[in-house]
């Protein structure tokens, strides 16, 4: 039997539509979209039709799209390239302890070229606090960088009031969209936003960096000059209209897709009375499950729970056998973190793929002599 799959956050699936949309490109038309000759130019058309349909599902006026490898490659680009044209004297990078290791590590990274890096905390909601934010986000801050949707917990950061304070400072604002692209507002006011084609069921391999108007960016690889000098590098003009026709589908799928996705979380508080939520439970994406049950092994729990398809936390760090730093931010301990299970739901997933996991889930966790715990 084929594995219930919750694992959303790691990946979604790929769409059918955006599937037949990359086949032509795979199968016939081949051309480079940089050839100046017929076939690239139809090739190029692709593309931009493509870079239009994200830039529209976006919903953010104005701005351009670059292609990249994947969000890692935005992020860097947006990261890195802040730190360079900063200013004399902003030398201070400010972020969240809960974030995605490829933005953590960049502004880690960056601290061996005199840049400080300030990682705010969060409470046990998981959510930063606006008094502490407007403290550390001062004259010398270039750079300002938080996600929009948590990709281990769920919770949405009041990005919207962190891009504030990062304007009023004289900063730049990064918002990580990867996980909220297609399922929170976005931030009209981020002067960068980072997104990736396989979290919205389209292919991995593309993702894309929204610039705002009048920002201009030093380059992080160097080439042909491709994506207006940003990004050289050929462009998969399949992978580009795999990503356009993921996107032209969350502008039919977005309300339906919310409205299921809050089913089935209903449906899976009951699954699971004997655990608790990590994270707030108001301020968050409803398709992202993070849960903990007392004396529970989740490694253990994983290796024995074959018909499902979930996880510990993020897949980028899944082998590093390290506590997640997310939960350990929360201020759980490390036994606590050991305990907690990710299940990710979507758009394919039905009601009764999502009770035949829990049940499997739950008969796998009793296995292991768990002590009663109070219900959520």
């Amino acid at each position: 039997m084929t594995p219930v799959y919750l694992d959303y956050q790691a990946t979604t699936p790929l769409a059918p539509e955006a599937f037949e949309a990359m086949v032509p490109l795979l199968r016939d038309h081949y051309g480079n979209p940089h050839s100046a000759h017929r076939v690239g130019r139809q090739a190029a058309a692709v593309v931009e039709v493509a870079r239009d349909d994200v830039s529209a599902a976006l919903g953010v006026a104005g701005g351009r799209l670059v292609f990249t490898s994947g969000a890692t490659e935005a992020l860097n680009i947006a990261i890195i390239g802040a730190a360079r044209r900063a200013e004399t004297g902003r030398r201070k990078i400010v972020t969240v302890s809960t974030e995605h290791a490829a933005v953590r590590d960049t502004v880690e990274a960056l601290t061996s070229q005199e840049f400080e890096a300030v990682f705010l905390p969060v409470g046990p909601d998981g959510l930063a606090d606006p008094g502490l934010a407007a403290e550390a986000i001062d004259e010398r801050t270039a750079l300002v960088a938080v996600m929009l949707v948590n990709n281990e917990i769920g919770v949405i950061q009041p990005v919207d009031m962190l891009a504030g304070l990062a304007h009023a400072a004289g900063a730049l604002f990064l918002c990580d969209a990867v996980q909220g692209f297609g399922r929170a507002p976005l931030t009209a006011s981020a002067d960068m936003i980072a997104i990736s084609a396989h979290k919205v069921h389209g292919p991995k391999g593309i993702g894309g960096l929204w610039i705002r108007d009048g920002l201009d960016l030093p380059p992080l690889i160097h080439g042909g000059g491709q994506e207006g000098g940003l990004r050289s590098g050929t462009l998969s003009p399949a992978l580009c209209a795999g990503f356009g026709a993921a996107a032209r589908l969350l502008d039919t799928h977005m309300k339906d897709d919310a409205t299921h996705v809050e089913t089935l979380w209903n449906a899976a508080l009951t699954l699971f009375p004997d655990w608790t939520v990590n994270g707030s439970l108001t301020q968050r994406y409803h398709g992202n499950l993070n849960i903990r049950r007392a004396g529970l092994d989740g490694a253990r729990l994983l290796s024995e729970c074959r018909t499902v398809s979930f996880s510990l936390g993020s897949a980028c760090a899944s082998g590093s056998g390290r506590p997640s730093h997310v939960l350990q931010a929360l201020g759980l301990s490390q036994k606590e973190a050991g305990g907690s299970v990710r299940i990710g739901f979507g758009r394919y997933t039905t009601l009764e793929e999502l009770e035949r996991a829990g049940k499997a889930i739950n008969e796998a966790a009793g296995r292991q002599d768990l002590p009663p715990q109070e219900a959520l």
